[in-house]
């Protein structure tokens, strides 16, 4: 979901600042994690990368004993790395499960969403107020 986000922050909205959503974005039902309910393999990944991948156990395989929902992350080469981000996008698959519309990535959404929109409105209303003024002044 994160990835399906960052698509549509790059190709629908290159000029809005998303730093602004972090006050209309309400963070308080974002489950916590302790680490006493996970377990944690360390599996070799698949893919390109040689010997890089072949050789070494990048890949992270967290579980959420209590949900049972598993998390494989092998977006990177370092451990370490993987671990963290196999971490956020657990917290931010059980705040989907949890909290549904009103989790962290729906708020998120709907708020481009609604940015996207405005930008559309405002853009079609100067382009009628140009048409407006061209035919006032007749110009083709």
């Amino acid at each position: 979901m994160i990835s399906q986000l960052r698509i549509l922050q790059r190709q629908l909205l290159p000029q809005l600042n998303f730093h602004c959503l972090k006050h209309t974005i309400d963070y308080s039902k974002v489950p916590k994690i302790n680490e006493c309910d996970l377990t944690e393999q360390f599996i070799r990944g698949s893919g390109p990368g040689g010997s890089a991948v072949n050789k070494n156990s990048n890949c992270v395989v967290l579980t959420h004993i209590p949900t049972g929902t598993v998390i494989k992350c092998h977006t990177s080469r370092c451990q370490d790395d993987n671990r963290k981000i196999a971490r956020e996008m657990l917290i931010q698959k059980l705040d989907e499960m949890l909290n549904g519309e009103n989790s962290v990535t729906a708020q998120k959404k709907r708020a481009v969403n609604t940015k996207y929109k405005k930008a559309e409105y405002k853009k079609k209303k100067m382009a009628k107020i140009k048409e407006e003024w061209k035919k006032r002044e007749g110009i083709d």
